[in-house]
């Protein structure tokens, strides 16, 4: 039996919100930074900003324990592969906040040796706009991950692009 052929009733309905609420207060962050935006993310994690008011105060070294990747910064062709395997060494569910023009856009490099979004390599939830995004906004997309994992159905699978 697949998820798709259960139906929603009321113990699925009791039981994703229980799920979900338990994701959204317990992400743990990959450190993935690459450029100055990585200045902007440890920031974040310092005592102004707080990061352990979310459950997030401790970036895990390890793919493997971790559930969120902020790619924080310009993403060279050459790092591009490194990026996509650490993105699935982590456990589903998985998410990934785009933080900055660089990572999201290529930003103002706009050559041969720059991914042009980090988009083309891994599914993006959430980008953090700006150059560089400061900590604020960083918190600003966080909050916004968490609502789209609070509102998320467990029963329905993402596919993400190879």
């Amino acid at each position: 039996m697949a998820l798709d052929d259960i139906s929603a009733n009321f113990l699925t309905t009791r039981l994703e919100k229980v799920v979900n609420w338990a994701r959204y207060r317990s992400v743990y962050p990959a450190t993935f930074g690459l450029a100055c935006c990585a200045i902007e993310m440890m920031a974040t994690g310092a005592a102004h900003f707080d990061l352990s008011r979310f459950g997030m105060e401790v970036f895990r070294a390890s793919p493997r324990q971790a559930d969120l990747m902020i790619v924080a910064g310009r993403v060279s062709q050459k790092m591009a592969p490194v990026l996509r395997t650490v993105y699935d060494q982590m456990p589903d569910p998985k998410w990934v906040i785009s933080m900055g023009a660089c990572a999201s856009t290529g930003g103002m490099f706009n050559n041969y040796a720059i991914v042009q979004g980090v988009d083309q390599v891994v599914p993006v939830d959430v980008y953090a706009p700006g150059c560089p995004p400061g900590p604020e906004t960083l918190i600003n997309a966080i909050l916004t991950l968490h609502e789209k994992i609070r509102q998320s159905e467990i029963l329905k699978r993402e596919t993400a692009p190879a």
